[in-house]
């Protein structure tokens, strides 16, 4: 069983692409659809050698773009020397199969691929735990599809018996108890995160979540203004394991930033689920920083493809401060800058040039004083260290030092407000 879901080194594979265009899709969204199965491919390690689209009224039960369309696809990846079939949509147990037989090579689906490239890239045991788990509820119900060399095993009364029913049901006994203990380990893995979550509510400072479609940055952005050393690379899904640092705004406002696992069209509804353990980071934050690759001709359609996630995990109504990130690209400042115009919360930046951060922290800050109390301060010019620490709690909006006591209008954060109650004499 373990075999089934690992892994391998293996060479590069030579990949055929298969899109469908049915009616409630356009062949834009398909091609557009296909780019991205392609990039995935590549990260995946795959060469990919060619491409073919079918349009369908529905999917077929069978093969899903029909068995004639199917031998004429198989001919051309024949002749390309593919010996991988990458299909850009899920297959069922039965098509997959069916496919093989008519391809003479691997089939595999956008889900299984998506997989195959979170399994590569997960680095910690809570990730390499959620991998697994999508994988087994992917595995489940094709199961059937690795036990067909035993179709013809003889039962004790002689007669013929299906597909290896005993060892069928052995594996999806084993392959259930597994998605069993995983489950149990990952709950232990959210109290860790509740209780990580606690010590840092003891500062009641806010948190911000990092969202946004995959390659858009958001690693580089985490890296860019808090100094954390977060992997970021040209390539989808560069990182999977969450990593939350602590930003001290200009403003002497602190908030925790913490960068999630990048969105894509077309993500496993499996997946999601076996990453909420990771994914619980953005239904708990104050605040979503959208970051979004604006030099990418279709960021608009990616923008709905992380809605849809947000979404999904009920996280759609949270404040959100829109980044447009990569200005720094030819042509791409502009048009950002328009997109900046379509939404009430929105900044353009390059965080790998660190452009634009001013307006960024700006924003941050404006979004983030409901969270702080704006008070007037009235403090003895003797008490010295009370002065000092509002100064470096605080976020100073007027100040006066004429007379017997240095009087402040001023925003605290609520965890500090014990610290000054002596001297607070009025709420703004």
């Amino acid at each position: 069983m373990k075999a089934l879901i690992e892994t391998a080194d293996r060479k590069t594979e030579r990949a055929f692409l298969i899109g469908v265009e049915l009616k409630s899709r356009s062949a834009w969204d398909v091609s557009d659809s296909l780019d991205e199965l392609s990039e995935l491919a590549t990260t995946a390690g795959a060469a990919v050698v060619g491409r073919g689209m079918q349009k369908l009224e529905a999917p077929h039960p069978g093969t899903y773009i029909g068995a004639g369309k199917a031998e004429e696809l198989a001919r051309e990846a024949k002749e390309l020397g593919a010996d991988t079939l990458l299909f850009d949509d899920e297959l069922s147990g039965a098509q997959a199969r069916n496919l093989e037989e008519i391809f003479g090579c691997k089939v595999i689906d956008r889900t299984a691929l998506i997989l195959d490239i979170f399994a590569q890239r997960a680095r910690t045991r809570e990730g390499k735990l959620q991998v697994e788990l999508a994988q087994l509820q992917y595995l489940m119900p094709r199961l059937t599809r690795y036990w067909t060399h035993l179709s013809r095993q003889r039962g004790s009364t002689g007669s013929i018996g299906g597909e290896g029913e005993s060892q069928l049901e052995a594996d999806r006994r084993k392959t259930q108890e597994r998605i069993d203990k995983i489950r149990e380990e990952l709950v232990v893995v959210r109290k860790q995160r509740t209780t990580q979550r606690a010590g840092r509510q003891r500062h009641q400072w806010p948190l911000a979540s990092i969202v946004g479609y995959t390659n858009a940055g958001k690693s580089t952005l985490l890296n860019a203004v808090t100094g954390a050393e977060v992997l970021a690379a040209d390539m989808l899904f560069a990182t999977l394991d969450p990593t939350t640092r602590r930003l001290r705004l200009p403003s002497n406002q602190n908030v925790l930033l913490s960068d999630t696992v990048g969105f894509i069209r077309k993500l496993p509804h499996g997946l999601v689920e076996a990453f909420k353990a990771t994914l619980e980071e953005v239904v708990e934050a104050d605040l979503l920083i959208h970051v979004v690759d604006a030099s990418h001709p279709h960021c608009a359609q990616q923008i709905e493809a992380v809605n849809g996630v947000l979404s999904e995990i009920g996280a759609q109504e949270k404040p959100t401060l829109m980044v447009f990130n990569k200005i720094d690209k030819p042509g791409t400042e502009e048009l950002a800058s328009l997109m900046c115009q379509q939404f009430p919360k929105a900044v353009a930046v390059s965080s790998r040039k660190k452009l634009g951060f001013e307006a960024l922290f700006a924003e941050l800050g404006a979004m983030l004083k409901p969270i702080r109390d704006f008070v007037e301060v009235r403090i003895p010019h003797e008490s010295q260290k009370s002065i000092s620490r509002l100064h470096a709690l605080g976020q100073i909006v007027e100040q006066d030092y004429s007379g017997p006591e240095a009087r402040f209008r001023v925003r605290i954060p609520p965890y500090a407000r014990h610290e000054f109650e002596q001297y607070i004499v009025a709420e703004v």
